[in-house]
């Protein structure tokens, strides 16, 4: 994930599936956060999902998102 103030690029790498393909971009807003959540989760049969994101200013943000979502 590739965190800026309005937007989110998001790339996935599905297991075993070799290396991450980019997945597209989302608003930065907390509703379309949870909606990428749910949507991974989805696809993964609700398997474990592991995120990296960068850790600048932007990324604190989302870090407490994600925790929200669970």
């Amino acid at each position: 994930m590739d965190v800026h103030k309005e937007s989110i690029a998001v790339a996935v790498s599905w297991a075993g599936r070799g290396e991450a393909r980019y997945w597209g971009e989302i608003a930065n807003k907390k509703k379309s956060v949870r909606k990428l959540v749910e949507a991974l989760s989805e696809r993964t049969g609700g398997g474990l999902m592991l995120f990296c994101y960068e850790a600048g200013p932007c990324g604190y943000v989302l870090y407490r998102e994600m925790l929200s979502v669970g």
